[in-house]
């Protein structure tokens, strides 16, 4: 873990917003999966969605993982990067046509969720090997927008239309070699893990699907973003997946691999993002701060209703206060946290907004014409700037160098 005097450190260094990515920790937290789950054919694929940024993926790359991704760009970025395509999956999501093509022609293995993709796919590309997403019917996750399951998702296909998949199948000769299902982000209990792995292995039979070299039940496994928040029994976790799916594998007559594809469970808790207090507002009692950042930076708190642990390393002893602290885009819900106490802040403080690892600068944009931050990847005592902020200038130019302004003028 990165001790907070080197944050402050890194802000006059590199100057503030400043995301930081704690690159031991990464890998830590990607090998962790790996001791808990106790079956030794266990792929654990990072969903990139969550961070995308080229030096985590190329310090993931460099120790032997695998991808989940959801995008024609996620599939081509990790192929650039030196990914094999025998280690990335792609999971496809009301995508076009051209897309389709884009990808098959990369080599990669689709993961289809809807009938009428699976039969365009059929139609296009008959006898390929496919992975097939099931709804497993089971609603989870900390949001009601990142539940993945249950009766009103776009996600999956229902198991009651097991048949049609197989008729589809069958018609194209497409050779179904995995199963996948994905309950929702933030899952607060593992029952339902469990549950969900349950109701898709119902349907995991020899008869239905006698070629099946894998199943992937997904990701969305809880980070406590809260230090008050309890602790997942991870050991107990991945001892019942172990034994859930060897018994299954014996009814199946084969020990196919088990895959698992979190996102923020490897990255949330190693992001840092480092912000300078620039205003403080007294309206009628209400303490309001002011930041040089904003919800383009990091929108969980604003989109979610997401939690976010904030310190301040300028004063960590001052006397707490009651605090709302606010970025700089003008938007009345720019805020990163509403009612905190914090130790008295000032202008010029530095604070600290902890577990950003994960769905923070990977949903960023440059709204209000703001650029995103510079991220510094921190891997074994050594600093990395991975992606610089561009300055207003460039960011300007670049509005104009996209455009076709010439033909209009």
């Amino acid at each position: 873990m990165i001790e907070n005097s080197k944050f402050i450190d890194y802000a006059k260094k590199y100057g503030t917003p400043l995301y930081v990515y704690d690159g031991d920790l990464i890998l830590k937290k990607y090998n962790q999966l790996y001791e808990l789950i106790k079956y030794p054919k266990l792929k654990i694929l990072y969903a990139m969605k969550a961070n995308y940024n080229v030096g985590i993926l190329k310090l993931l790359q460099k120790n032997k993982a695998y991808l989940d991704t959801v995008s024609p760009a996620e599939v081509l970025l990790a192929l650039k990067l030196g990914y094999e395509k025998e280690k990335i999956l792609f999971t496809s999501n009301n995508i076009t046509d051209d897309e389709m093509h884009e990808v098959q022609a990369t080599g990669v293995l689709f993961n289809i969720g809807a009938i009428s993709s699976l039969e365009k796919y059929g139609k296009f590309y008959p006898g390929s090997n496919v992975c097939i997403r099931f709804n497993p019917d089971v609603y989870a996750g900390e949001n009601k927008y990142v539940q993945t399951a249950g009766s009103i998702t776009k996600f999956g296909i229902l198991m009651s239309d097991v048949d049609k998949v197989l008729d589809i199948s069958k018609k194209y000769n497409l050779k179904v070699i995995g199963l996948h299902e994905h309950t929702g982000s933030g899952i607060g209990t593992t029952e339902q893990v469990f549950e969900s792995m349950n109701n898709l292995l119902l349907i995991a039979t020899k008869e239905n699907f006698p070629d099946l070299e894998f199943i992937d039940f997904g990701g969305g496994l809880k980070v406590n973003y809260s230090p008050l928040a309890k602790e997942t029994d991870w050991k107990y976790f991945g001892e019942k997946v172990g034994e859930l799916y060897k018994n299954f594998c014996r009814n199946y007559g084969k020990d196919l691999f088990i895959y698992f594809e979190p996102g923020k469970f490897i990255v949330a808790e190693a992001g840092y993002l480092l912000i300078e207090v620039n205003t403080i507002k007294n309206n009628r009692g209400r303490l309001i701060v002011g930041t040089n950042s904003g919800f383009n930076h990091l929108i969980r708190p604003l989109l979610y209703g997401s939690y976010h642990h904030i310190e301040n390393l300028s004063n960590p002893n001052g006397k707490t206060k009651i605090y709302d602290v606010c970025g700089n885009i003008c938007e009345s819900g720019d805020c990163f946290a509403e009612q905190r106490e914090l130790p008295e802040i000032r202008e010029g403080d530095l604070l600290l907004i902890k577990t950003a690892g994960a769905y923070c600068y990977s949903m960023g944009s440059i709204y209000n014409l703001r650029s995103l931050p510079t991220e510094l990847l921190v891997y074994q005592n050594k600093e990395y700037v991975v992606t610089e902020k561009i300055s207003n200038n460039k960011l300007a130019q670049q509005i104009i160098d996209l455009s076709n302004i010439e033909e209009l003028y």
